[in-house]
């Protein structure tokens, strides 16, 4: 085995040699590739080549594991509707041999082991379809048919998907669905199983966690066009798929793009544990809320001691805060939740997740579970003690250090989640945005501070000096920290938008975490390129967003309420919804909007009737608000003019602002 090991690393280190002498003199926009992203220059060659040794890439048994049961695959796999490829697995085909040196060695591992997709058998009765979307698709089967756990994020990957299991395994059809929680990766496809009508009609039950509908549909509409161009750069939605670009999120290969649904859950889960009965299969639930998503449960199959643990374990360290922007995790609670699967289930002989690949075997899964739950708690408890001395969340972040027996655990390496963004977010946490210092507490905002440094340090041309000095000794952070202070100062520098491209291209190289190296590379890309023409389109969640009650639009609807056009202005609005029977009240008085359901006001401003489609056509934009006013599906009981001044004091949402630059 040590000799196997050795000659495995001497066969790496000879290719990271090779890249080496090919990029030894290489210079800022020098060598770029089409996107132009620069070649990896000899430090991070170096640093690249020095994980090698740190990690132990000679144990393949996480290979082995994600290899087991395989029935059948699709090659290649594509997944495309009528107007567009939705997912293509085939775009990560150069992923293969030893890491370029343009990849972290361990990303590039968890890289190839999200490549293996297809039709897998975890154990007799247990399917997993994988590699067709962000998560999994899982099958259980039941006494009639297929109980779905987690129908991935569209209807066209969880369609395919389903359609090879049923090609392999016999046309069931499907008798239950199961959400393991929140997040739309592991419930949007659901329309591609199973239409509403047959829901209804063969009585389908649809298990969910408490919480699960306003949770699943509240999210992106309050936080949405921020959080949508956020996930541009956590998932490197603009980069390409290459050795220069974005090669894996971590969690799995990207989020795919398609249509995305719900369906109302019939039965809810809310305590621990709790025992059903799901088409002849006992499953016995554990309700974990507020751990990696709001609404969530892990479940456990008693006849085939199998636990899934949705994604409150998987194989990486995962996100206390995730980088497209969310409410603060639990770490505590996320940790403790390990450990109560471990005395309710630590009988396991197999475990499956909604992402990535199994394990086999008591002990591997006991072991597996106590280092999930440790991690967690780790950082949890070591940022607490550190802000205990007055450490403040940047100096905790850069001291810590993850202890030993964890750091070589390949599970619990930073793919997704990193210590050093997880160690802010406990702190976040508990003591919010503020690190006591009173410097922090009223700064300048970011393009007069960069200014007003600039001129300190004297001017943009000493500036760049200075950076392209230190960019040469490969002190990345310090370029990109300072250079990007250049670029707020005076966003038409091209050397100084150059430089930090360049910067941002070998802090992405340099990153174990998918989603830090596609911020990183978005961000040059960015600097080069200029943000996307287009922003998401939202009418794709119409079927999602459909299902969402009334009272959240209209509270995402206040948060584009123009404060200053607003001031002064008292009005009332009545929106009666035709289809629903149901009326919403809305008015504005200190440049607040407000809202209730109930009976119309006899004193407003004007009375609008319409139905909830023609509603939601509007919200998604799809439907111009002048043109609705006109058209013969609204009716109007009032001044038209004091309706179009109304809505003039909403602003509409930017889907494509700036990050990068001001």
């Amino acid at each position: 085995m040590k000799k196997k090991r050795t000659m495995w690393m001497l066969s790496c280190l000879a290719m990271i040699l090779l890249w080496a002498c090919s990029g030894k003199h290489l210079k800022p926009g020098v060598d770029a590739d089409e996107q132009g992203h620069t070649a990896p220059t000899p430090e991070t060659i170096q640093a690249n080549a020095a994980v090698l040794g740190d990690l132990p890439f000679h144990d393949q048994q996480d290979f082995n594991d994600a290899r087991r049961g395989f029935i059948a695959g699709e090659n290649p796999l594509v997944v495309k509707n009528e107007a567009e490829v939705v997912f293509d697995q085939k775009a990560y085909a150069f992923i293969q041999g030893p890491a370029p040196a343009s990849v972290n060695p361990s990303l590039w591992r968890q890289a190839q082991l999200n490549n293996i997709h297809g039709l897998f058998e975890v154990t007799e009765g247990i399917y997993q379809l994988r590699g067709f979307d962000l998560a999994n698709l899982t099958l259980i089967q039941g006494n009639t048919g297929w109980i779905v756990v987690d129908p991935l994020t569209t209807r066209e990957t969880a369609a395919q998907a389903l359609a090879l299991a049923r090609r392999h395994l016999g046309d069931r059809s499907v008798s239950a669905v199961i959400f393991t929680h929140s997040h739309v990766d592991h419930f949007g496809g659901v329309l591609g199983i199973l239409t509403p009508e047959e829901t209804t009609a063969r009585h389908v039950r649809i298990i969910a966690p408490k919480g699960f509908m306003l949770e699943a549909t509240s999210e992106n509409i309050l936080a949405g066009p921020t959080m949508i161009r956020r996930a541009d750069y956590m998932y490197g939605r603009e980069l390409a798929r290459s050795v220069r670009g974005h090669v894996d999120s971590g969690l799995g290969k990207q989020p795919a793009m398609g249509k995305v649904g719900i369906l109302n859950p019939t039965d809810l889960v809310d305590g621990t544990p709790q025992e059903m009965i799901i088409d002849g299969v006992t499953f016995i639930f554990q309700s974990v809320p507020e751990s990696e998503a709001p609404a969530e449960f892990t479940f456990y199959l008693p006849e085939k001691k199998a636990f899934c643990g949705a994604e409150m374990v998987s194989r990486q360290m995962h996100n206390l805060y995730t980088l497209r922007g969310a409410k603060v995790r639990n770490a505590l609670a996320w940790s403790n939740y390990i450990d109560e699967a471990l005395q309710l289930f630590g009988r396991a002989e197999i475990y499956f997740g909604t992402h990535h690949w199994p394990i086999w075997g008591n002990e591997r899964i006991v072991t597996f579970l106590k280092q999930q739950r440790d991690t967690y708690k780790f950082i949890h408890d070591q940022t607490l003690r550190l802000a205990h001395s007055g450490y403040t969340p940047l100096e905790i972040a850069d001291q810590l250090q993850m202890p030993a027996s964890l750091r070589g655990v390949f599970s619990s390496r930073e793919y997704y989640g990193t210590l050093r963004h997880n160690a802010r977010a406990v702190y976040q946490y508990y003591y919010g945005w503020f690190d006591g210092n009173p410097a922090n507490l009223n700064p300048l905002p970011p393009v007069e501070a960069a200014q007003r440094y600039i001129e300190y340090m004297g001017g943009a041309e000493a500036v760049l000096s200075k950076a392209r000095a230190s960019f040469e000794k490969g002190d990345y952070r310090w370029v990109a920290e300072i250079v990007n202070k250049l670029v707020f100062a005076d966003p038409a520098n091209t050397a100084a938008r150059a430089l930090l491209a360049s910067t941002y291209d070998q802090l992405g190289y340099q990153s174990e975490s998918g989603p830090w190296r596609d911020v990183y590379l978005t961000g040059a890309f960015e600097l080069r390129h200029g943000g996307p023409e287009n922003g998401f389109d939202l009418s794709r969640s119409r079927e999602l967003l459909k299902q969402a009650p009334l009272e959240r639009f209209f509270d995402a609807m206040a948060t584009r309420l123009n404060g200053p056009k607003a001031d002064g202005v008292q009005m009332t609005v009545n929106f009666i919804f035709t289809d629903l029977a149901e009326t919403h009240v809305l008015n504005i008085e200190n440049a607040v909007l407000h809202h209730r359901k109930g009976a119309p006001d006899p004193q407003a401003d004007a009375s609008v009737k319409l139905t909830h489609d023609l509603y939601l056509d509007m919200a998604l934009g799809s439907v111009k608000i002048k043109d609705a006013l006109f058209s013969d599906s609204l009716s109007l009981d009032g001044n038209i003019i004091d309706l179009v001044r109304f809505f003039a004091l909403f602003d509409k949402p930017e889907k494509t602002f700036a990050i990068v630059t001001p």
